[in-house]
Order: structure tokens, then C-alpha cells, then sequence
């Protein structure tokens, strides 16, 4: 008795030590796994905003590396350019709107799919779902032909209005998810109270979405922001052009002064990475909240 009484806190002793060997390559591989998926994000961003510090001979020569020598001019001559806070300025009205306009139709939507019972629910809820299968492109034409008989063609709103459409999908199927895995004691304590649907959206509802919001307005944003086959075909004017169809003016007949367009490119992601970071936490929270139904 004392013989095995003695053994069982060597062996206790000796499982942990067993599985640090695991537990160490385990954490080299994930941490090897990481550093590349950084570098893969990273060092295309860190080349673009490298490139538009050279010129086009040290581009061609040097794609990658550090510039021979520092051409700050073609980053200041696009910030105090008139043509650049334009372009911003009409991207950033035609992204605001969207974000707007999709988290609004997208929110009531998806409430009404999560909570209200009614014929032919599922199949309407399907039907915005299979928007998620075709891009704008496809549909480019009709789009175009819907837009000259509204008399929207060369305004914001016929860029606002195609861009929230094909967002519909995304938005009510990440809305959707969060509003039914909030609690039930909410909706039993407040119909209780006598409080309907469309105060129990707002008043309840909305003030505990913040994450899910935070995360559909960045998607709409962030793709409203880089879009450019729709202000392509819809915007004829030049003082309508967002940032995407502002690189053209940088590509000539014969060439392309590609430092210039890398150093565009960098000024004008600028604002979604910020947009990205500053909404880092809430985006994470709300694409993880409706993952597995409480």
C-alpha cells in the first residue's frame, strides 16, 4: 500500500511534463502560422505606400525595396490637389448613405424574420438570402436600364441605391443571427409589460445590437468605399467620381504614372483601416454572437 501510494504523485508529477513538448510545437506552429498570414496582408500594403515614394524608373527597377530616393512630391501634391478631397468627399457622402440605408431596411428586415411568424417567411427570406450568390456585375445591364427610368443616372443616389440592394442579403442574414440568439426572457418581459414589436425594436432591440451594427455598417462601408463597376456606369460627370474612378486620371495614353496611382491607392484606404480598427472589437463580437444559438 505505501509502494503505490508513493507512485501515484511521481506519475502526477511526470503528465504534465509529458505534454509540454505538445503544447510548445503546438504554439510554434500557430505563431508561424500567423507571422505568414501577416505577411501575406502586410507587405502588399507596405509596397504600395513604398512605390509611392518612388519614381517610375526606381519602381520598374525596385518593386519592392526601399526607393533610391524619396519623391515625397507625389504624396503632397494629391493631398493639396482640389481634385483628391472631391473624390473623397462624393466616396464618402456615397458610402455614408449606403451604410445608412443598409443597416435601416436590413435592421427591420431581419427583426421581422426573427421574431414575427408570418406565410411565406422562409421563402421570402431565401429570396434576399440568394442575392448573396450573384455580384452587381451580373446584372449590370438591367441595373443600368432600372436606373435611366428612374432618371438616376449621374447622381448619388443612383450608385446609394444598387449598392444597398445587393447588400440587403448580407445584412438581414447577420442581423437576423444576433436578434434570436438575444434572450427570450427580454421579449416575454416586455410583452409582459405591453410593449408591440415596433417599440420593443427600437427601445430593446437596437440599444443591444451595437456589435452586429458595428459590423454591417464597416462591410457596407468598406464596400461601397473600394466599389467600381456601379459609380462606372452610373456617374458620367467628373465632379461625381468617387475615389476608384479618380485613378484614371493617372493613366495616359501611351503610359501609366504608376507611383502616382500607388500613392493615391495608400491615401485613400487610409480611411478604411482606420474605420477597421477603431470598430476592431465590435466587428469580432458580432460576427461571433449569433454562431452557436444559446
Amino acid at each position: 500500500m505505501t509502494d503505490i501510494s508513493a507512485a501515484q504523485p511521481i506519475d502526477a508529477a511526470k503528465a504534465p511534463t509529458s505534454g509540454q513538448p505538445v503544447r510548445r510545437s503546438t504554439q510554434v506552429y500557430i505563431y508561424v502560422s500567423l507571422i505568414l498570414v501577416a505577411a501575406i496582408v502586410i507587405v502588399p500594403l507596405v509596397s504600395t505606400a513604398l512605390g509611392g515614394f518612388k519614381t517610375l524608373g526606381d519602381l520598374r527597377a525596385n518593386p519592392f525595396g526601399l526607393p533610391v530616393e524619396w519623391q515625397w512630391s507625389n504624396y503632397t501634391d494629391i493631398i493639396f490637389s482640389k481634385r483628391y478631397w472631391l473624390q473623397m468627399t462624393n466616396s464618402l457622402i456615397i458610402a455614408l448613405l449606403t451604410v445608412f440605408l443598409t443597416i435601416w431596411f436590413g435592421a427591420m428586415a431581419a427583426f421581422c424574420f426573427a421574431h414575427i411568424r408570418f406565410f411565406g417567411s422562409s421563402y421570402l427570406l431565401n429570396y434576399f438570402l440568394i442575392g448573396l450568390m450573384f455580384p452587381a456585375a451580373t446584372a449590370i445591364l438591367p441595373l443600368y436600364i432600372r436606373i435611366r427610368d428612374l432618371g438616376l443616372i449621374d447622381t448619388y443616389w443612383g450608385v446609394v441605391l444598387p449598392q444597398v440592394a445587393f447588400g440587403m442579403g448580407m445584412s438581414i442574414m447577420l442581423f437576423r443571427n444576433y436578434f434570436r440568439n438575444l434572450p427570450s426572457e427580454l421579449f416575454d418581459a416586455a410583452f409582459v409589460d405591453g410593449c408591440g414589436y415596433l417599440r420593443f425594436f427600437w427601445h430593446v432591440t437596437l440599444p443591444l445590437s451595437r456589435p452586429i451594427i458595428a459590423t454591417v455598417g464597416i462591410i457596407s462601408f468598406v464596400s461601397s468605399w473600394n466599389n467600381y463597376i456601379v459609380p462606372l456606369i452610373m456617374l458620367n460627370s467628373e465632379s461625381r467620381y468617387p475615389w476608384p474612378l479618380g485613378i484614371m486620371i493617372y493613366r495616359g495614353e501611351f503610359s501609366t504614372e504608376w507611383q502616382l496611382v500607388l500613392a493615391f491607392i495608400t491615401l485613400t484606404i487610409l480611411p478604411t483601416i482606420i474605420a477597421f480598427f477603431l470598430a476592431q472589437k465590435h466587428i469580432i463580437a458580432g460576427l461571433t454572437a449569433g454562431a452557436v444559438k444559446s
